[in-house]
């Protein structure tokens, strides 16, 4: 059996899968799937390990914010190269969330967030998630100065 996110792009299945497996580290294209008239109906891809299926399926059920990508970089660096490249042609958001230029919404979280907020008392989660929210790109030096306010 085999477990994969299921992503219903307007026929940017190819372009989508291609453009995230380039971004993002232990990724590739494991196989696309073309109707009669060579048209791309059909992409796997593993994104960092994790399968995803992208499908060509039409206009008719665009992303919502409802669902998002979730990536936890191990770096400042890993943070601004995968949001320079989500951001390349979207739409940034506020708190480290951006819409990517296909449309799907992604979270870029820093590994030290969760370590910042495992142990903390409820002052010093309130002033890290207060400058999480006031953030765009996440700057893991201004939430560590938060925690230690």
């Amino acid at each position: 059996m085999y477990l994969s996110t299921f992503l219903w792009f307007d026929g940017h299945a190819e372009a989508a899968a291609t453009y995230y497996t380039a971004l993002i580290a232990d990724s590739e294209i494991l196989d696309i799937q073309h109707a009669a008239d060579g048209r791309v109906v059909t992409v796997v891809f593993v994104l960092a390990g994790q399968r995803y299926v992208a499908h060509n399926g039409g206009p008719q059920y665009p992303f919502t914010k409802a669902i998002s990508m979730y990536a936890e970089c191990d770096s400042q660096q890993e943070v601004d190269t995968l949001w320079a490249g989500l951001a390349d042609g979207g739409e940034e958001g506020q708190g480290g969330s951006l819409i990517d230029r296909f449309g799907v919404t992604w979270q870029v979280m820093p590994t030290a967030l969760r370590e910042l907020l495992r142990d903390a008392g409820p002052e010093s989660t309130r002033r890290v998630l207060s400058a999480l929210h006031a953030m765009t790109k996440i700057d893991i030096q201004g939430l560590v100065d938060a925690h230690d306010q």
